[in-house]
């Protein structure tokens, strides 16, 4: 079958949407999935960045939704009709994922952004017959269709507007798991969220829903308006004594902070802001050696990173939407839909901060 997906070709391109063929329908285990909609997260665009690492021509997007057509067996769930919302690749073989943890699959790597899984990969080319990589983060979803691994897709409750669902495969998913998993925040706890992009605002919300008192640090005023309502106090980042404010607000210092900025300022500023045993996660990948001042992690302090919100996708995801479906966990608030012809547009709004989450429709 043909059809048009965005294909970048090279380091230094823009995508380009273009028509591609896929050769050979579903193996077993596997599902065609019609996109609906899919979220354009920063680790897209990052592939400019890899060094290499990410072989291209490839059609990038991981965070797609859709309606499954077709599956590569009889006994393959999900089913014909499903809709599903898809999220990152794991083996389900190695210590981590046995130990509901896939997120650490030893495989993470190689799966989701080195090149995907290699069975079947000649099948699906460009339209000239032209090899393109097999798979991008299990799906390679900027398109209008996508051949996943069935352990990928998560069936979600049809009555939802699928095409804006795809964002909780990942980068929704990062920052509510982030709050609701790795410090599983609840009434009495107080949470600090550095940086209000799409993945601090859904720690954000997820922090509001969980009952905690939340605090949000940004340097744009109108992503701190957001927190705000989504019922977090906010703080400028440059704020004098940034610590010192946080810690009168959460009562003598938080018990919990995400980081999602990578700066290393704002990470020391946060490790001084915790109350003893506090723990700050980090989300963002460190481009370069993190400087830890003095005393930072001091009286029982810590810090760890946190990878795809210590979850579970089948089952965070439902918890999510349950979460929206009760309105207190409003993603769709953060969202602006670009047709996918106009993905170098969102591309564009999204690096100037126009937009918080970008879904293209095919």
């Amino acid at each position: 079958m043909r059809f048009a997906a965005a294909v970048l070709r090279s380091y230094e391109s823009r995508f380009a949407v273009e028509e591609v063929i896929l050769n050979r329908g579903p193996a077993d285990g596997e599902i065609l999935v019609k996109i609906a909609g899919c979220g354009m997260c920063r680790t897209d665009l990052a592939v400019r960045g890899s060094a290499g690492r990410s072989p291209l021509p490839a059609v990038l997007g991981h965070e797609g939704a859709g309606v499954v057509v077709e599956t590569g067996g009889p006994h393959t769930a999900p089913s014909n009709g499903d809709h599903v919302v898809l999220s990152f690749d794991s083996c389900g073989n190695c210590r981590s994922c046995l130990g509901g943890a896939p997120a650490y699959c030893d495989s993470f790597a190689p799966l989701n952004l080195f090149g995907g899984r290699k069975e079947n990969a000649e099948r699906f080319t460009d339209g000239t017959g032209g090899e393109l990589a097999p798979r991008w983060f299990g799906q390679s979803s900027f398109a209008e269709y996508a051949v996943v691994r069935a352990r990928n897709a998560v069936r979600v409750d049809p009555s939802l507007p699928i095409e804006l669902l795809g964002p909780l495969g990942c980068g929704f998913l990062t920052g509510a798991g982030a709050v609701l998993n790795s410090f599983g925040a609840g009434p009495g706890d107080s949470v600090t969220v550095l940086g209000a992009g799409a993945v601090g605002l859904a720690a954000v919300m997820a922090a509001t829903a969980s009952g905690a008192l939340t605090v949000a640090v940004d340097r744009h005023p109108e992503r701190l308006a957001l927190a705000e309502r989504f019922g977090a106090t906010p703080l400028h980042a440059s704020s004098p004594d940034l610590p010192g404010r946080i810690r009168r607000l959460t009562d003598g210092g938080a018990h919990y902070a995400l980081d999602t900025t990578a700066s290393a300022q704002l990470i020391n500023d946060a490790l001084r802001a915790l109350r003893p045993t506090g723990h700050l996660g980090l989300v963002a990948r460190l481009h370069s050696a993190l400087p830890l001042e003095p005393g930072a992690l001091d009286r029982g302090r810590r810090i760890s990173h946190i990878c795809e919100g210590d979850a579970v996708p089948g089952l965070l995801i439902p918890r999510l939407t349950g979460l929206w479906q009760a309105g207190r966990f409003p993603f769709d608030e953060l969202i602006r839909t670009y047709p996918l012809a106009d993905i170098d547009e969102a591309e564009r709004d999204c690096e100037a901060g126009r937009v918080v989450k970008p879904v293209l429709i095919p």
